[in-house]
């Protein structure tokens, strides 16, 4: 092979910091000018949950090297200040923002978080009374000594530590005390409008404590404090082979969650040297896990005071999704099935078309079976309101249910009790392999005999995430596709060996091979002189074998369009490696979800839907789905839905240059081209979206 050699010495980009370009690129949203004001904040919010997610789940590894010295492997003192550094860049740039941009623009629509020196007299008479009668009864103050060591301080939890002179009312001088901040209690409030102003003034719940910290401690002073807040890490990690039941011992691991190894401290820019030292000696982190910030310590809770501001102008115009163009209104599921597959593409078409279809099987006295996997449904769901209906209407219904979607658990655990309560057959898929595959399998008694009807997805049955993620929906009647179904529910539920499939191809078993096997192919196809295309669709490429098989595909002469919106470990575009990889990155109003894999060697074309990213744990540690799009119409329009419209976007991609580093595609551009630019999402929600 002629690229092996160059394929082992060219380094893959770095997951971790890949994973935080990612965010950088989101919070570009917050920067622009054509974004309408609250959504920028939103955008803001959004980073901030990610930072969060990202410590919660992959810096515990490069803190705990760290701290060891660790020098060589994955994991090192080197990567985890790397990151560290890349973090705190990101986060000044983020409270740039807020304090340089958005604040001075909303102060300019009238629009205030006031704080306590710029309140007025009638504002102060107002914060004082709500703080005296509504937040200082919930409040506990922990005065530091011998007998109150220093406190459990739960995960993303607000706090604040305070330094008192004086003496307490035992004569002794501890000058340390914590107050915790009760999450009950509203991050912003509402200030009571003067009579006839349209101006709209908030106060922060941090900054109302702030001003009254004093109240809390009568007889000291308070000569130093501020606002502080720990991430911990919060991945649960259970020994499946160890625990007799899952659903018990991950009930368990959620009460322990919030207690986990810390790993940032957020603090007030101002926090004195002495209560900083004194907050990472207490939580054992260096000095750059400390990230002092100047405003809130938890942007995300932004949005709520985004959901308080009544303000139309100020957000997206709202969107309404369509109603599927190949399904008819009042139509029976079944009946257009038999005619043939349907196609959904949401959020530019409705979710609400496949509760429908479910709706009509719970409703139909011929459905006799219901089969569904569950992995993340959303707090309140219909859908398992409907799957309990069937039950109670004496069909089977089997639900796999994911109890390890991550941080869904508790949620999972009690869907998974309810379903159980009223007869349904609830198992959890296969130990030590995370059921992510998004199916629904209906058996319907019709005359001449049982029938199966399917869903199939990309993403997950949560109506909430369906209205802004974009994703595909595949119902079809297809016998051959509804028994590879039938066959990998009852190897869920049974644990025995899996069958041969006709059209499914199914991870961890199949899915990691047939697309390495795909992508030599095509490198041989393409050494043989055929033109070889390969354009493939996800969230996320972290996978080195096919990461490297798709560099080896390239040097062949392969053409690979990638469209991955958040981490990316392949390098594009560098010299006798990737030559022929183009990477880009869609980030947009919507949060790209789907993933969809196109393979052309000559005229000979092939497009697969799956539930999986080419991440190793999807191809090896989970039970994902991929299947084939065979009719030529629905594929051709998955080609220019999901494929070529996001290649020709100018608008929201960015482009992977050699260096690694992202750039957007209208800077790419001649000066002329920039002054009209092409948007994927806008596109299709003008194609789709309905008035009203």
């Amino acid at each position: 092979m002629s690229g092996t050699n160059n394929l082992n010495k060219t380094p893959l980009l770095d997951r971790d910091q890949s994973i935080l370009a990612f965010n950088e690129r989101v919070m570009d949203w917050a920067r622009r000018r054509d974004v309408p004001l609250l959504e920028r904040m939103r955008y803001l919010a959004i980073v901030s949950s990610n930072l969060d997610e990202f410590f919660e789940v992959r810096m515990a590894p490069h803190l705990t090297a760290a701290q060891a010295n660790e020098q060589r492997g994955l994991y090192t003192t080197q990567t985890f200040e790397r990151l560290s550094d890349q973090v705190h860049a990101l986060v000044a740039q983020q409270y740039a923002i807020y304090n340089d941009e958005l604040m001075p623009l909303l102060e300019k629509k009238g629009i205030r978080i006031v704080p306590h020196s710029e309140r007025n007299p009638r504002q102060r008479r107002w914060v004082k009374e709500f703080f005296v009668n509504e937040v200082q009864p919930l409040l506990m103050p922990v005065g530091l000594d011998p007998a109150h060591p220093f406190p459990q301080v739960a995960n993303k939890s607000l706090n604040f530590i305070v330094r008192l002179a004086g003496k307490d009312a035992f004569g002794r001088e501890n000058e340390i005390a914590i107050v915790k901040v009760p999450r009950i209690l509203p991050r912003f409030l509402r200030m009571p409008a003067v009579k006839g102003s349209k101006q709209m003034h908030f106060v922060s719940i941090s900054s109302m404590i702030r001003s009254h910290l004093g109240d809390l401690f009568p007889g000291r002073q308070v000569t130093e404090f501020s606002q502080f807040r720990v991430t911990r890490h919060s991945d649960l990690a259970v020994d499946e082979e160890e625990v007799k039941n899952l659903r018990t011992a991950l009930r368990k691991g959620l009460q322990q969650r919030h207690f986990g190894q810390a790993l940032r401290l957020e603090v007030s820019a101002g926090c004195s040297e002495f209560l900083s030292g004194f907050l990472l000696a207490q939580f054992g982190l260096p000095a750059n896990a400390l990230y002092r910030v100047a405003g809130p310590v938890n942007l995300v809770r932004l949005n709520q005071l985004v959901d308080m501001i009544d303000a139309p102008l100020l957000r997206f115009e709202p969107f309404h999704p369509g109603w599927p163009a190949q399904l008819t209104p009042g139509q029976s599921y079944f009946e257009r099935l038999r005619q043939g597959d349907v196609l959904i593409h949401q959020p530019y078409e409705s979710f609400d078309a496949v509760l429908g279809f479910l709706r009509e099987a719970v409703l139909d006295p011929d459905v006799v079976a219901i089969k569904q996997t569950i992995y993340r449904t959303g707090s309140k769901s219909e859908l398992m309101d409907l799957l309990r209906e069937a039950v109670r209407r004496g069909k089977e219904v089997t639900a796999v249910v994911e109890l390890k979607a991550r941080f869904d658990e508790e949620a999972n655990i009690n869907y998974a009790e309810r379903l159980e309560s009223v007869g349904a057959q609830v198992v959890y898929g296969v130990v030590g392999l995370k059921t992510h595959a998004k199916m629904m399998l209906i058996t319907r008694r019709e005359p001449e005999g049982l029938r199966r009807y399917a869903h199939l997805s990309t993403g997950n049955y949560n109506p909430g995430t369906a209205r802004l993620y974009t994703d595909l929906s595949y119902l079809t009647a297809d016998p051959q596709l509804t028994a590879d179904l039938d066959q990998i529910f009852l190897h869920l539920a049974s644990q025995n060996r899996l069958g041969r499939l006709n059209k499914a191809v199914i991870a961890p078993f199949h899915l990691h091979r047939a697309l390495l096997d795909r992508l030599d192919a095509a490198g041989k196809a393409a050494a043989a002189g055929k033109e070889v295309r390969i354009v493939l669709k996800m969230n996320a490429l972290t996978d080195e074998p096919l990461a490297r098989a798709l560099a080896e595909a390239s040097q062949r002469g392969v053409k690979v369009d990638l469209i991955v919106r958040g981490a990316c470990v392949l390098p594009a575009q560098v010299p006798g490696y990737t030559d022929n990889v183009r990477v880009r990155s869609v980030i947009g109003r919507l949060l790209e979800h789907s993933r969809v894999f196109y393979f052309r060697v000559g005229d000979d074309e092939e497009l697969w839907l799956s539930s999986a990213d080419w991440m190793n744990r999807n191809m090896l540690r989970r039970v994902e789905l991929a299947w084939p799009v065979t009719d030529a119409q629905l594929r051709q329009r998955i080609i220019d839905e999901c494929l070529l419209v996001y290649l020709q976007d100018t608008r929201d991609a960015w482009l992977l240059q050699a260096d690694g580093q992202y750039r957007p595609a209208h800077q790419t551009l001649p000066p002329r081209a920039r002054a009209v630019l092409q948007s994927a999402q806008s596109t299709l929600m003008a194609r789709y979206g309905t008035k009203g």
